[in-house]
């Protein structure tokens, strides 16, 4: 197929539904969370997470169990409490991650000063 024949995104680079999901502003952090911590209540997520109001947190969680990436329990208890876990299929991007972390402590640095010369170029 030639480039320019190109009618989609996801055909122009097939990993784009990938980055939409798994890269949207939130859904790192909170899968990175339940990746390294385990099974989180909605308050233990809000304090790990920080600066993540409830509402975006609640409509993150929906979203992520309803592509699977995620699980949350129901326990009828009084007070009622829920948990919310990485799923096998979340877990699987946990080498993703593994690779991101390395390539960010190694290259960070250097984005940090090709912005510095950038900036400080005439």
């Amino acid at each position: 197929m030639r480039a320019d024949a190109l009618t989609t995104p996801e055909q122009a680079c097939p990993i784009a539904p990938v980055v939409d999901l798994v890269f949207s502003r939130w859904t790192t952090p909170i899968l990175w969370t339940l990746n390294e911590f385990g099974r989180q209540r909605f308050v233990e997520l809000e304090r790990r997470i920080g600066s993540i109001t409830p509402k975006v947190l609640t409509q993150r969680l929906r979203q992520l169990e309803r592509d699977g990436l995620l699980t949350r329990t129901y326990h009828a208890e009084v007070p009622p409490r829920v948990e919310y876990e990485i799923s096998e299929l979340g877990r699987s991007l946990a080498p993703l991650f593994a690779t991101l972390a390395d390539w960010s402590a190694e290259n960070l640095p250097k984005v940090d000063e090709a912005r510095s010369a950038y900036d400080s170029a005439p």
